[in-house]
């Protein structure tokens, strides 16, 4: 069973919500605030969070951070704050994916459906394979762009197997350089940016595939 936690102060939304998703199957569990969210997510394990930005006693971008100190669960975040600004301060906060308020309930649906489809794939797996352009062995760390193999540091392969793992998520720098990089002296913001140069120059056979994508303001995110 597929396990959702929605978190949201507006009982009819939820309550909508909740219809729809256990309807395709999945089961559900509704926090009105940000103290029972908390406590839900602390006590139990979750495939997939709903989280609205502004909830009574913790907000959700306090929620949001909090869960990404423990956990890669995908995030959707609904929110009524529509400007771009808004958009990129949710992704600086760990979210996967992000939806103005009002929405169409079936097209969160959609992406609830798309989002988790790509996180079972990449569980588990021990080769992950993105067309026919790139090859990620999890076992041996053996990478491969169009059959031929390419040689990674480890920080380097750290960095690209977290990206793959979660392609539609946006990573800042900050959240790269605390999950990738071991050592301490290393822990520079921009040193991130030098590894990307890196990996963009090895794995980039041909130039009209970005592997590797700058997203201005937030930071990097997987492209295939």
């Amino acid at each position: 069973m597929t396990d959702i936690l929605i978190v949201d102060d507006e009982p009819k939304i939820c309550e909508f919500v909740k219809a729809y998703l256990e309807k395709e199957g999945y089961n559900t569990q509704i926090a009105y605030d940000g103290n029972s969210a908390l406590d839900y997510f602390d006590k139990n394990s979750y495939n997939l969070v709903i989280l609205d930005r502004m909830i009574p006693d913790i907000s959700g971008e306090e929620i949001c951070k909090y869960i990404r100190q423990k956990s890669e669960v995908p995030i959707i975040m609904l929110t009524a704050k529509i400007e771009d600004e808004d958009r990129i301060d949710g992704f600086n906060f760990g979210c996967d994916d992000y939806i103005c308020k009002p929405f169409n309930v079936k097209e969160l649906v959609l992406r609830v459906k798309a989002i988790l489809k790509r996180s079972i794939n990449s569980e588990d797996k021990e080769i992950l394979t993105f067309g026919d352009y790139l090859e990620i062995n999890t076992l041996s760390h053996e990478v491969k762009v169009k059959q031929k193999e390419v040689l990674l540091t480890n920080t380097e392969y750290k960095i690209l197997l977290r990206m793959a793992c979660n392609p539609r998520r946006v990573y800042t720098r900050e959240e790269l350089l605390e999950n990738t990089i071991d050592n301490n002296y290393e822990k520079v913001d921009r040193v991130i940016d030098s590894h990307m140069k890196n990996l963009r120059q090895k794995l980039q056979i041909d130039e009209n595939i970005k592997i590797i994508q700058t997203v201005y303001g937030v930071g990097y995110k997987f492209g295939l």
